[in-house]
C-alpha cells in the first residue's frame, strides 16, 4: 500500500496544473517541497529501475499472480519515468557534467518522456490507485 501512496505522490508532483487548478491554496505547499523535488526524483527513479529489475527477477510470478506482477512492472515503469524527469536537472548537474555523452543521451531521452509527463502523471494516480486496491484484493 505504501508503493501507491508514493506512486500517487510523485504523480502529484510532476502534475501540479492538476492540483492548482482543483485547489489554488495547495501552492504554497508545493512550493514548500519544490526544492527537494530533485532529490525525490532521483530516489524514486533507482527505486522505479530496482523494480523493474525485480519484475524481471521474479517472472515466475506471471504464473502464479499475473495481475500483481504487471501491475508492479506498471508501477515500476511510470516510476521511473516521472523519477527521471523530476530529478534531471539534479542528475545533470551531479552525475552527468563530466560525460558529454552520457548528458546527451539522457537529454534525449528527457525530450522523448518529458511531452509525456501530464499523462505518466495521470497514468501513476491511476496504477497508485490500483496498486492500494490490489493490496487488498491479493495479498
Amino acid at each position: 500500500m505504501i508503493y501507491g501512496i508514493t506512486l500517487i505522490f510523485l504523480s502529484i508532483l510532476a502534475v501540479p496544473s492538476l492540483i492548482l487548478s482543483r485547489k489554488p491554496d495547495a501552492k504554497e505547499l508545493l512550493a514548500k517541497i519544490e526544492p527537494y523535488q530533485g532529490w525525490i526524483g532521483i530516489v524514486v527513479c533507482f527505486w522505479g529501475v530496482w523494480g523493474l529489475v525485480q519484475a524481471i527477477l521474479h517472472l515466475d510470478w506471471l504464473t502464479n499472480a499475473p495481475v500483481w506482477w504487471g501491475t508492479l512492472l506498471a508501477g515500476n515503469i511510470v516510476q521511473a519515468g516521472l523519477g527521471f524527469l523530476l530529478g534531471y536537472p539534479l542528475l545533470n548537474k551531479h552525475l552527468l557534467s563530466g560525460n558529454a555523452g552520457a548528458q546527451q543521451k539522457a537529454e534525449r531521452l528527457r525530450a522523448r518522456i518529458a511531452p509525456k509527463q501530464g499523462k505518466l502523471g495521470m497514468l501513476g494516480i491511476a496504477v497508485g490507485a490500483w496498486v492500494i486496491i490490489a493490496s487488498f484484493l491479493f495479498i
